[in-house]
């Protein structure tokens, strides 16, 4: 279980890190919402593509892809900002914009590659790396809070506080690497699942398997045995669980389409001042990560489907709820909303990514896996380009006041 949290760690640590430093230097052309909209496009085509060719990909080497870009992208954006010696402007801007694309690609290798995985697994093991990915934003929100107490007073504090973030972030990916490359296959319930994935007429974990060991052959006698059934298509398997996929989407355009640019900029101002979006983001993050362990007592989990589908679509009231808050409330309110957000995200996704795989053999486990994460990153990226919406009505803050006015 510990493992699995780690390796969820680093893969939401770089979708959350970007944008905070360029927060510091172009919040007039409203980062938190671009560059989630840059990277977006290219995590949802990737994925596109490795789902439908998902039976015949080797996991093992997918995920290693994914989990090194990610490193890579990440020690590319330090590097980025030391040379530039964090003077920005628009080739600083564009540069980050890429690197933000390069992460889109690697989250599309080990999202979906992770939870395929982990789908034919307990459903316990999902529940951990679930759990994983929102500890690694309440980290990242505690060391932004962290940073900014400490440097906010210093010259160029802003800066020294995103140079240190993005420094444990790489030094924690390279671990996570070399943890998924030389521990995880070789733990035995692991060895244990995908042993059993392989008999059911798994392809796709023979890498993963002789990593940790294990060597299997071919199975073709499952062509000559009329007995032994054969694997639902994608399209069977998607028809079959339109409402768990249409579950995902909606879950993460609702949040999208608040967290984080909504939460970034159109709050107001409050007492807490520049303190008021981090104490948001922190908030959210950490009401996910809770959200996320309740499912873990029985009495507590959702299972029925169209219960799931009730709860989800009953979170659009969330909409209203934040617009006349931000308008009209104090800042009590809004943090009360946005702990509500973010648990009925964390406690719905797992909800619903534990549930779905139940009843279908290996092979079709981690194809169901990777189709529900695709719908995921749909919703994702429906929900970054709604965020937009919120700005309708503020004239000239579409794009701030012109390129020309970005700081060298």
């Amino acid at each position: 279980m510990f493992t699995l949290a780690v390796l969820a760690h680093r893969l939401k640590w770089p979708y959350r890190l970007p944008y905070s430093l360029l927060i510091l230097v172009h919040q007039r052309y409203h980062p938190s919402r671009v560059l989630t909209l840059v990277y977006q496009p290219f995590a949802l085509g990737t994925l596109a593509v490795l789902t439908y060719y998902e039976a015949k990909i080797n996991t093992r080497r997918r995920n290693l892809f994914g989990y090194t870009l990610f490193f890579i992208s990440t020690l590319l954006v330090l590097v980025l900002d030391l040379a530039t010696s964090g003077k920005g402007g628009i080739g600083t801007y564009v540069g980050i914009c890429a690197l933000s694309a390069a992460f889109g690609v690697s989250d599309a290798h080990v999202q979906g590659g992770m939870i395929g995985d982990l789908s034919f697994m307990q459903p316990e093991f999902i529940q951990s790396f679930l759990a994983g990915l929102a500890a690694s934003g309440a980290l990242t929100s505690g060391l932004r809070l962290i940073t900014k107490a400490a440097f906010e007073n210093s010259k160029d504090g802003l800066r020294k506080g995103a140079i240190l973030f993005f420094a444990i972030s790489t030094v924690f990916e390279l671990l996570c690497v070399l943890l998924y490359a030389f521990i995880f296959p070789k733990l035995p319930i692991v060895k244990y699942y995908r042993s059993k994935a392989a008999s059911e007429g798994s392809k796709t974990v023979s890498a993963d398997l002789a990593a940790g060991g294990i060597y299997t052959q071919p199975r073709e006698e499952a062509q000559e045995d009329p007995k032994q059934p054969e694997r639902l298509s994608n399209k069977e398997l998607l028809f079959q669980n339109i409402d768990y996929a249409l579950d995902m989407f909606l879950i993460f355009l609702l949040t999208l389409s608040i967290f984080p640019g909504f939460l970034s900029e159109d709050t107001g101002s409050h007492g807490l001042g520049t303190w008021y979006a981090l104490v948001l983001i922190a908030m959210y993050n950490v009401w996910d990560l809770i959200g996320r362990y309740v499912p873990l007592l029985k009495c507590t989990k959702l299972e029925s489907r169209k219960g799931l589908m009730i709860a989800i679509l009953s979170r659009f009231l969330l909409i209203p709820a934040f617009y006349f808050t931000a308008k009209y409330g104090d800042q009590g309110w809004m943090i009360m909303l946005t702990s509500l957000l973010g648990l009925s995200n964390g406690y719905l996704t797992v909800c619903v990514l534990t549930s779905a795989p139940k009843g279908y053999k290996g092979p079709e486990q981690n194809a169901l896996g990777n189709i529900l994460v695709l719908f995921l990153l749909g919703g994702i990226f429906a929900g970054v380009t709604s965020d937009w919406l919120w700005l309708i009505g503020k004239g000239s803050e579409w794009f701030g006041n012109g390129l020309g006015e970005i700081e060298p």
